[in-house]
């Protein structure tokens, strides 16, 4: 065997996935048979789904749908090309433009995934005399951003300004500083303390990128975001957001200052040598936007569900940590069990995922459930009886 393929098979998570499907509990690459909706289908089954991330519940929306067929119609199915040379269409700019105005910055651009922006923006504006602040908590495509920059990175405690600010001491005040946060964090489901995090900011000259991923169609006047919640888009020096969350569709973009993005559009390698976001996926997101507008009863229902369902697990003595948002965690503190949870839940007809290290501690195991504004709360009263059963079977709660 090859020097190569001897270190791949041997890998420790790939054997770990091996150990996991022979115990018949294997929870990921689960097929899906048809639209993304509350309930699902599955192996010919009827499924609660309670692991997704459309919050808003518009992936089968027949406005978005009938936007993304228009787009193949006139446009066809893809760009041919990056956005640097022949993939740019009249609606990227639309959408650029529809995008800068609803996060309340100058300009806008957009990527083919939301990893795309993080790993493309970053990376591009950190050099090798600058530094990034990490909280410990952000997702991997912030992680990966940051190590793909040639900058120090330097990482505080989740959510902790103590541990914050004494990072920012370390770094010379002379220094190009940039602090990194996503908004809402996508495991935990808490929010960042962004009026905190700016004051710092400010106090020892860095600047500061928010990824609204998780927070966008969520939190802020009509769905603008964390930084839009807290009356802070001034303050925050680039916003980056997804499309594969509430807005419906796939793609990333980030938004800056009409100077920072110029920076960025002549920089960033993952925007110049990648094709174009699909006519589809930018007609779908555009339709988004103004149906997050049009509709702000979805919003209204997805905190109105929220707040319902966070008050029935705590009732029920779920461990659910720091959540204020639609993403709850329901702690298992174990990794094994966390792994059989999850598949007694899918055999019971509900849908969650399971997060295991490295998204989290090896101590802090947990399944994830997730709403959409299109739930009912019959659907969650459901959902958290056939929870409370397997929980309490399991000896995670009492």
């Amino acid at each position: 065997m090859k020097q190569l393929k001897q270190k791949l098979v041997n890998d420790s998570i790939v054997k770990q996935a091996e150990q996991i499907k022979a115990m018949g509990v294997y929870p990921y690459f689960r097929a899906i048979e048809s639209d993304q909706d509350t309930v699902v289908t599955m192996n010919g089954q009827q499924i609660l789904m309670f692991g997704s991330n459309s919050y808003l519940g518009l992936t089968n929306h027949p406005k978005i749908k009938e936007a993304s067929i228009a787009a193949i119609r006139k446009y066809g199915t893809g760009c041919a090309g990056s956005p640097y040379l022949n993939g740019t269409m009249d609606i990227h700019i639309e959408l650029e433009e529809k995008l800068a105005n609803f996060v309340g910055k100058d300009k806008a651009i957009v990527y083919s995934t939301g990893f795309q922006a993080n790993i493309g923006a970053i990376p591009s504006m950190m050099g090798r005399e600058d530094y990034i602040i990490c909280d410990k908590l952000n997702h991997a495509s912030i992680v990966t951003g940051c190590q793909l920059s040639a900058a120090t990175i330097k990482r505080y405690r989740h959510n902790d300004m103590d541990s914050l600010e004494k990072t920012l001491q370390e770094i010379p005040l002379d220094k190009i500083k940039l602090i990194v946060i996503d908004g809402v964090f996508s495991m935990e489901g808490d929010i960042a303390p962004l009026p905190q995090i700016v004051a710092l900011a400010d106090k020892y000259n860095a600047s500061v990128y928010v990824d609204e991923a998780h927070s966008l169609g969520v939190l802020g006047k009509e769905g603008r975001g964390v930084c839009n919640h807290f009356g802070l888009t001034d303050k925050v020096d680039v916003i980056m957001g997804t499309f594969s969350k509430s807005l419906a569709a796939i793609g990333g973009f980030v938004a800056s200052d009409a100077d920072t993005m110029n920076f960025i559009r002549h920089h960033s390698r993952s925007y110049i040598f990648s094709a174009s976001i699909s006519p589809a996926a930018t007609a779908s997101v555009i339709a988004a936007l103004d149906i997050m507008k049009e509709e702000p009863e979805r919003i209204a229902h997805l905190w109105e569900i929220t707040n319902y369902a966070l008050s029935s697990f705590r009732s029920l003595g779920f461990e659910i940590g720091a959540t204020e948002t639609p993403i709850i965690p329901l702690y298992v503190r174990d990794m094994e069990k966390t792994f059989i949870i999850t598949a007694e839940l899918y055999a019971n007809g509900v849908f969650v995922n399971p997060v295991i290290p490295p998204a989290c501690a090896p101590d802090a195991t947990l399944v994830r459930f997730a709403l959409m504004a299109t739930h009912t709360k019959e659907q969650i009263d459901r959902a958290v009886e056939i929870l409370t059963k397997v929980f309490k079977h399991y000896g995670v709660i009492k």
